[in-house]
């Protein structure tokens, strides 16, 4: 019988075997690679593009607070100039009143009584003066009651004294400022 030793080829398709085994495990290990890289890249490329959009959006959002900021000062100075302007309309329509105020003091005035001072604080009217005698600071306080533009009158103090041998009596009253409804309709808000 003759021997033949097989052990060499054996050998031989081992060695090949092992060497198409590293060749696929390279190859795979490439290909991995490859793709970790491409999926890196495109995540990458992905990761810039949102970043370079949040920029932009970041930038856009300033823009649009400085904007904000801009039409809330325009807010603010057209509140002030409406204000403003509300202001002299309400002085404007409140000009005659002063005058039919006056014009209504004067009409009030029994015979006999002089006014000294007249100041008004809101509605409150002070008035001091004098009189020949207390039944014409009676006449003027029943006037004021029937006066369109007055109302409300209260004696605060009558003194009565003698100068220059005449009996003359000085008082302090208070009455209230009233604004007929037609007046106030005309006068607006």
């Amino acid at each position: 019988m003759a021997r033949i030793n097989l052990l060499p080829w054996r050998e031989e398709r081992r060695r090949q075997q092992r060497t198409e085994y590293l060749a696929i495990l390279g190859i795979t290990a490439a290909a991995a690679l490859v793709v970790w890289g491409l999926i890196h890249f495109h995540y990458g490329e992905r990761i810039a593009y949102q970043q370079e959009r949040n920029n932009y959006l970041s930038a856009e959002i300033s823009k649009l607070d400085r904007q904000i900021k801009e039409i809330e000062e325009l807010e603010k100075e057209k509140a002030r100039l409406i204000a403003r302007m509300k202001a002299i309309e309400a002085l404007q329509t409140s000009r005659p009143i002063i005058v039919h105020l006056f014009d209504d003091v004067v009409d009030t005035l029994p015979e006999g009584l002089y006014l000294t001072e007249v100041a008004q604080k809101g509605t409150a009217i002070t008035i001091k003066g004098v009189a020949e005698s207390n039944a014409r600071v009676s006449g003027f306080m029943r006037n004021i009651e029937k006066s369109a533009w007055l109302g409300n009158p209260k004696l605060q103090i009558i003194q009565t004294g003698e100068v220059t041998g005449r009996r003359l009596a000085n008082f302090t009253l208070t009455a209230q400022q009233i604004i007929p409804e037609a007046d106030l309709e005309a006068a607006g808000p």
